[in-house]
């Protein structure tokens, strides 16, 4: 089972480019147009050189912007809620009272 192993994750990167490219949208393919990678992708897949040119240079990468996460920090780190100045915000934001109410209607 083991000696299938190397097939099985070329075929799924393989196919995993093959998806990428027809997903892609015109304007974010690089170099050459998208019927050119299809082919590429598919004729060079089995050994790799057809995705991985596709992943390299193919497709516009987009790098998250620093802070654009609910949970990003300085520099794009995590913070933990405790730290989150959004998150504490919305802590004191809740009215403690409502909370109250709404356990004594339930019973």
């Amino acid at each position: 089972m083991l000696r299938y192993l190397p097939f099985l994750l070329v075929l799924a990167v393989w196919i995993y480019a093959f998806i990428d490219v027809l997903n892609t949208p015109e304007k974010e393919i690089r170099h050459l147009p998208k019927v050119v990678w299809v082919i590429i992708v598919l004729l060079f897949g089995e050994v790799l050189l057809g995705p991985i040119a596709w992943f390299v240079t193919g497709k516009v990468r987009k790098t998250p912007a620093a802070g654009s996460g609910p949970r990003a920090g300085r520099g794009g780190q995590w913070v933990a809620p405790d730290d989150n100045p959004e998150f504490l915000k919305s802590l004191r934001d809740e009215d403690p009272d409502d909370k109250k109410r709404d356990k004594g209607t339930e019973s």
